[in-house]
């Protein structure tokens, strides 16, 4: 499986300086590229990766072009990040490996459910009552969608996902749980991806929803009756509790929690195992949790932390007794 340098450049733009008849036999990281083989660099402060790899052409941004073109074949282009992401959705559509429209045999499809023809259902899924699934989505492997839930155009549901489980909803009664039955749905726009194993959860009375281009990692739980913002990313191991509201263009890094019943503002960025225990409401980098230390060191800090708030007393009366009584 093989595609020339030119042909790639002239699907996606960019400005090519070698031979556009080399031919491009894999895709491949930038330490472990060979000469029939395409990568890609970024990060102009690790332009010194050009003078050791093997790559047959890379991909660059404007401040590497002079000394990738000094060693050899580049692509020259704004966003080199984004721009191999295209060249590894060309490299996929050129070489059939594009899940095609259908239902598998094995998949479940209950009476009443809506699938576009365009739309491509794997193996052993099901899809509920009343579900909705729109025009070139494509549900991997084992994905579950719960009656009456909608999921939009171009989407990509990844293995073992469900998408409208039961909302984690009981009442106290007297020491015991009474349930509440979820009767909403869960909604999800176009350009939604959704990564394997991960649930989201229905609504309670309204519907859960996630907006247009919003990606999710796997293994992400997203609670009843929460709104995620369009273009917002969540990395693996989210957890968001139920009716959070979540901003557009949001990220989330990996294992970060989100209390329930919050408000997250647009284009806020939450840091790695970060735990969010109220409402952000202005954009920017928020970060929540205690460094990691050797254990000995952890646990005292730990218990001096209990005891902050006695020590803010201290402070605030001391200040008071060395600022002493006003005089005229």
């Amino acid at each position: 499986m093989t595609l020339r340098i030119g042909a790639i450049v002239q699907a996606l733009g960019g400005t090519l300086s070698g031979d556009a008849e080399r031919v491009i036999t894999r895709l491949a990281p930038l330490e472990q590229a060979q000469a029939s083989e395409l990568s890609y660099l970024v990060d102009p402060r690790l332009g010194h990766l050009l003078r050791s790899t093997q790559a047959g052409c890379i991909i660059v941004g404007p401040a590497l072009a002079a000394a990738a073109r000094e060693r050899g074949d580049c692509i020259v282009a704004d966003n080199p990040h984004l721009y191999f992401a295209r060249v590894t959705q060309l490299w996929r559509r050129a070489h059939g490996g594009a899940p095609r429209p259908g239902i598998h045999p094995s998949a479940v499809v209950e009476e009443g459910a809506c699938i576009d023809p365009g739309a491509s259902i794997g193996a052993l899924s099901f899809i509920g009552r009343g579900a909705r699934i729109g025009a070139d989505t494509v549900l991997k492997d084992r994905v579950t969608v719960g009656e009456h839930c909608v999921i939009g155009a171009r989407c990509l549901i990844q293995s073992g996902a469900v998408v409208g489980g039961d909302g984690f909803g009981f009442a106290p009664d007297d020491g015991a749980w009474v349930r509440i039955e979820q009767l909403g749905a869960v909604r999800i726009g176009d350009d939604v991806e959704v990564g394997a194993n991960t649930c989201i959860d229905r609504g309670a009375l309204g519907d859960t929803v996630i907006e247009d281009g919003v990606k999710l990692d796997n293994l992400i739980q997203i609670g009843h009756n929460c709104h995620i913002g369009r273009h917002t990313a969540m990395a693996g191991c989210v957890g968001v509790a139920g009716s959070a509201r979540i901003g557009a263009h949001c990220t989330v890094g990996g294992a970060g929690m989100i209390l329930g019943h919050l408000t997250i503002a647009d284009h806020v960025h939450i840091s790695s195992a970060s735990i969010v225990t109220r409402s952000i409401l202005k954009p920017g980098h928020y970060t929540g949790f205690f460094p990691i230390d050797d254990n000995g060191s952890w646990e005292k800090n730990a218990a001096a932390l209990k005891h902050i708030h006695a020590l803010r007393d201290r402070v605030r009366a001391l200040e008071k007794r060395l600022a002493g009584p006003s005089h005229a």
